[in-house]
């Protein structure tokens, strides 16, 4: 019998951690290669806003950087600081905003790959963490943000599915489009996780709403924090050979920013 339940999957994150983190390597090895080609300072100190469980925050950690990140969610800091701990690293993941932070010391790096940034609901918001990041870069120091645009040009994704697994642990993900307004500006996304063990299986029904964005209100917004430049611009392969042009048809985008 499984055993349903409504909630926000971030509530869950060893289950979020899983599902999010089997591709860990691709984006660590990315993120160092950016770092040495894109970053006028030498990257040592890295901040993730909206870091949830920290999968990517531990990883760097361990290469050496000195981490540290915010996210709304308590569970998923606790989850992130019990790990760091335990690896013998700082618990340096605080409760915050990413809307609406400080450091006490700048970082020469940051990220944000799964397009966590869209959770915030209003351009003004999205204007004060772009702000927010700057102001706590280094000068010539990164931040690189990975983003869904909405195509205003041919096929859009409205779907994915994803299975992760580890041990006798397996999370399956169907992720879909129930409501897209892009005058008000929000993608209203179902998600639903089938959770299987030995002896069980639960499904967690999730929604979520994400701010819709084209190219070109990508980069109005962008324009309002002139500190922050483009250095180049990626996709979601993370091949650093290949750069791409934002167009009608962009969707899967890295943007690298660097600190005037």
């Amino acid at each position: 019998m499984t055993d349903v339940i409504e909630g926000s999957l971030y509530d869950f994150p060893k289950y979020y951690d899983l599902l999010f983190g089997f591709d860990w390597k691709a984006e660590c090895d990315f993120l160092e290669q950016c770092f040495q080609e894109y970053s006028k300072v030498k990257v040592q100190r890295l901040f993730e806003p909206a870091c949830g469980t920290g999968r990517l925050l531990i990883k760097l950690a361990q290469r050496g950087y000195v981490v540290a990140g915010n996210d709304l969610n308590p569970h998923a800091i606790k989850y992130c600081n019990d790990r760091l701990k335990r690896y013998g690293f700082d618990e340096s993941a605080v409760v915050g905003d990413m809307s609406d932070f400080k450091v006490k010391k700048k970082f020469h790096g940051a990220f944000n790959m799964i397009n966590s940034f869209r959770h915030l609901e209003t351009e003004k918001q999205a204007t004060s963490h772009f702000q927010c990041m700057a102001d706590g870069l280094t000068k010539g120091g990164l931040y690189i943000l990975g983003v869904h645009l909405i195509p205003t040009d041919g096929p859009r994704m409205e779907n994915e599915s994803w299975v992760a697994r580890r041990g006798n642990l397996q999370v399956n993900s169907h992720m879909w489009c129930k409501e897209l307004d892009l005058k008000g500006r929000n993608e209203k996304l179902g998600m639903n996780l089938d959770i299987y063990t030995p002896t069980s299986h639960q499904q967690i029904q999730d929604e979520m709403n994400y701010r819709t964005y084209t190219a070109k209100q990508m980069a109005t917004l962008l324009a309002r924090v002139p500190e922050l430049e483009i250095a180049a611009v990626h996709d979601f392969c993370y091949e650093m050979e290949t750069t791409i042009e934002i167009d009608e048809t962009s969707e899967d985008v890295v943007y690298i920013l660097r600190k005037r």
